[in-house]
């Protein structure tokens, strides 16, 4: 087939990959445009832009779809199908109808449960026991398109939202690959009117740990931003970022440190695994705690 690719972030990577490996024709590459990164600030290409330039295919990056020549570039790659994950952009009507087969979407959890921005972040935050790929025929609402294919993935108590990321990254190429193959053969099935949660984007400030929630609740606060923001305490005026845990057993006051490194919540404890300081590669707690002090029954 000929396709429209459009991704932006390193999740789409491995599915542009598989869609090339399994023969078909990418016509363009669409991604968001290179944007200030790093200390000096200079323009950074995206994962995709950067694997289409290895590739050796044709990329362009709008930055929307406002203009007519953005609208009849588009059409006239005379495609026979889009494939859109985690693009960045809202597609208006014009595009969805400009190729032959229309848009098929890649997204990362069971429709519809977490339509949205941050749908791998929000089902390990909100302690999931299951999330998924969707291959969704895309429509003008946000992630409301009838659905062609599902596979259900568990989400592990050690999973942080990068290895989920990953392993959801593997199967969503798999799944789009599988969908193409059969695509005029797939049942289309429009989405449940119950069960709709939106995932919203990520705000930094409510990467802060709330010790007054549950051990549990803490726990997949924590591995739900990790690495991305990053769930955080102050001591001081040190901010301290917490990238993994786990549950233990332990009681104490809200935010008190009772074991080197539990600390306590409102019920039950969790013990920080891989902390990180402003300006400092993470570490193991216990190498951690060598260089920064974290006394037992200090009160973060």
């Amino acid at each position: 087939m000929r396709i429209i690719f459009m991704g932006t972030p390193n999740f789409s990577v491995p599915i542009l990959n598989a869609i090339i490996d399994a023969g078909h024709e990418i016509v363009s590459v669409y991604c968001q445009p290179p944007r200030p990164a790093g200390r000096g600030k200079k323009d950074r290409l995206s994962p995709v832009h950067q694997r289409a330039n290895v590739l050796g295919l044709n990329v362009k990056h709008p930055i929307n779809f406002n203009t007519n020549q953005a609208v009849t570039d588009f059409a006239a790659l005379n495609a026979d199908i889009a494939i859109v994950v985690a693009y960045g952009l809202i597609l208006p009507q014009i595009i969805l109808e400009s190729t032959h087969q229309g848009c098929l979407n890649i997204h990362a959890s069971l429709l519809p449960r977490w339509r949205g921005a941050a749908p791998i972040h929000r089902a390990v935050m909100a302690g999931d026991k299951t999330t998924g790929i969707c291959i969704m025929q895309m429509d003008s609402g946000l992630d409301t398109g009838a659905v062609l294919l599902s596979e259900e993935v568990s989400i592990l108590e050690t999973d942080t939202t990068a290895t989920l990321h990953d392993r959801l990254a593997v199967i969503g190429a798999l799944s789009i690959v599988d969908a193409l193959a059969r695509l005029n053969d797939l049942e289309v099935k429009p989405q449940a009117l119950e069960g709709i949660i939106y995932a919203h984007k990520i705000k930094k400030a409510e990467a802060q740990i709330n010790w007054s929630g549950s051990a549990q609740e803490v726990d997949c606060h924590i591995r739900g931003l990790s690495p991305f923001p990053g769930a955080w305490f102050n001591d001081g005026d040190q901010r301290i970022k917490v990238l993994m845990s786990h549950v233990v057993d332990g009681f104490g006051n809200n935010g008190e440190i009772i074991d080197q490194v539990s600390v306590a919540c409102q019920t039950g404890a969790v013990a920080l695994t891989n902390l990180q300081r402003p300006g400092k590669d993470a570490m193991k707690a216990e190498a951690f705690i060598q260089g920064y002090s974290l006394p037992i029954g200090k009160t973060l």
